[in-house]
């Protein structure tokens, strides 16, 4: 009986031990359906995350400059409701103490010559100055100190 339960175990064999009823063979009999390697098309090469970045840099840059060429065109100075006073006899002072007064800045910036207008800028929303402002001279010669 040992014997017949020992002859049955090795009637089953594993995977790897049985025996195909036809051989492996290679690739080459379908060799023929694949197209020709002339005929594919070339490998296309992805970008680099640099050159992704460069690019999406350059397209903003151009984007920009479209806008400001377009923007340089509507500009017309001399038609802003804005604009007041003569640009070429304006002194721009920048580094104010928030302390200063025109009337303080008055008399220090008359000793080069006579001041039309300052204009101190301040916020719009805590009305406090910026620091900073814009003097308008008579005439041009007088906003350069020799």
């Amino acid at each position: 009986m040992l014997k017949t339960a020992v002859k049955d175990d090795t009637l089953e064999k594993l995977p790897h031990e049985k025996h195909h009823n036809q051989p492996y063979c290679g690739i080459a009999p379908f060799i023929r359906h694949f197209e020709d390697p002339r005929d594919a098309p070339l490998p296309t090469r992805a970008a680099t995350r640099e050159e992704r970045l460069e690019r999406k840099r350059r397209e903003k840059a151009e984007r920009r400059q479209a806008v400001l060429e377009t923007e340089l065109q509507i500009w017309d100075p001399h038609n802003d409701p804005n604009a007041q006073g003569d640009a070429f006899r304006t002194l721009f002072v920048a580094r104010v103490n928030y302390d200063t007064t025109e009337s303080k800045l008055r008399r220090e910036f008359e000793v080069y010559g006579p001041v039309k207008r300052i204009y101190l800028v301040y916020n719009k929303t805590t009305s406090k100055p910026r620091g900073y402002a814009f003097i308008e001279y008579e005439h041009e010669r007088d906003m350069h100190c020799e």
